[in-house]
């Protein structure tokens, strides 16, 4: 049983990364098409709405990563419905572990499983988060810098 949960839990953390490169992808594409946007004054203002856009979609891939989760223990029938599995799911996602629902012993290391996929979700995320905001910023001194040279 132990391979079958090491086994499961590989598959469930595998179809969460693709998720979450799939979720970089299309972020990026859309900086792509917003760039020149982006650049044009006034330029604060939309830093804020970026920095707003990029957490919804962070907060949109964490959600994702919990419901991939919460399916498989209730397909595992590991818990009688949704709402349980989904909330054991989101309370091991983010590494909380309350305690007050756990898995069934033939399941159980796949709690661990969550939480590192969780916790590794969590950093990624927020280096993601600063690195865009950290390059929007970049460029938008330097064309600052250079509509400051060409006046």
């Amino acid at each position: 049983m132990l391979l079958l949960q090491i086994a499961t839990g590989t598959g469930l953390l595998v179809a969460n990364i693709l998720v979450a490169a799939m979720a970089a992808l299309l972020l990026e594409m859309a900086f792509q098409t917003a760039h020149a946007w982006l650049l044009r004054p006034p330029q604060r203002p939309k830093l804020v709405l970026l920095l707003v856009g990029v957490g919804l979609w962070i907060l949109g891939v964490i959600t994702a990563g919990v419901w991939i989760w919460a399916l498989a223990f209730l397909a595992l029938g590991a818990f009688p419905d949704l709402e349980t599995a989904v909330y054991f799911s989101l309370v091991s996602f983010t590494t909380l572990g309350f305690g007050d629902v756990i898995l069934p012993e033939e399941w159980r290391i796949l709690s661990g499983m969550e939480a590192a996929n969780g916790f590794l979700f969590f950093g990624l995320l927020t280096a993601l988060l600063v690195e865009t905001l950290r390059q929007v910023r970049l460029a938008q001194l330097e064309t600052r810098r250079r509509r400051g040279s060409e006046d």
